[in-house]
């Protein structure tokens, strides 16, 4: 899918979801469960944020966030959710994919890259992108992502329907060879993340370190 299909796809779901939040205000669950593996001061990176929920709380920790989102309605409304809770972030509406944007960052190296749901990259896709993410980790740091297994196609309570872009532990092993995988877990959980994740929810959580 093109980077304008995907730009036109979430600016319509995040317009229809009118003022209030599609995913709501608060943060993932897994992100904040992991609260301890943050220290002020570090800088962050939240791949395709939407909204703002996850970048504002990881800011709320004194951390230095920069937050990427394709559609600038969303990055409107995160920078609106920022100033609601009066924290300071660097927010880029660009796509993530594209040599401008990496081009823009790759003398930057983070501590954490956080990727919550981001799950809209077919297999050669998402290669790249996690190799993107990789790049833009310092030795040392680590990536924090959550996403749907193929269970999830039994219970339809968001995430995407194509089979291909969901996680299995097999596919993540692959993506993340040569780092120190601290955590990988499945789980099964009731999700309430606004309109667009909510119910009993088939789970994926990864934690894993750039050696």
């Amino acid at each position: 899918m093109s980077s304008n299909l995907q730009q036109q796809i979430w600016t319509e779901r995040y317009l229809a979801s009118g003022d209030n939040y599609l995913f709501g205000e608060h943060p993932n669950t897994y992100l904040t469960q992991h609260i301890n593996r943050f220290k002020p001061g570090q800088r962050v990176l939240c791949i395709a944020d939407g909204e703002g929920r996850n970048s504002v709380w990881l800011a709320k920790q004194r951390l230095s966030v920069t937050a990427v989102e394709i559609s600038n309605v969303a990055v409107d409304k995160a920078k609106r959710l920022a100033d609601k809770h009066q924290v300071h972030i660097d927010y880029q509406c660009g796509d993530v994919l594209s040599k401008e944007w990496f081009e823009q960052q790759i003398t930057t190296q983070y501590d954490w890259v956080v990727a919550i749901f981001v799950q809209f990259a077919d297999p050669q896709t998402r290669e790249k992108l996690f190799t993107l993410m990789k790049q833009l980790t310092r030795p040392g740091g680590g990536l924090i992502v959550q996403g749907y297994t193929p269970k999830q196609l039994e219970y339809k309570t968001g995430g995407p329907s194509a089979l291909e872009n969901l996680y299995t532990e097999e596919m993540m092993r692959s993506l993340l060879a040569g780092w120190q995988i601290d955590e990988l877990v499945e789980y099964e959980e009731v999700v309430d993340e606004g309109a667009g994740h909510r119910g009993l929810s088939a789970l994926m959580g990864v934690i894993a370190i750039k050696v």
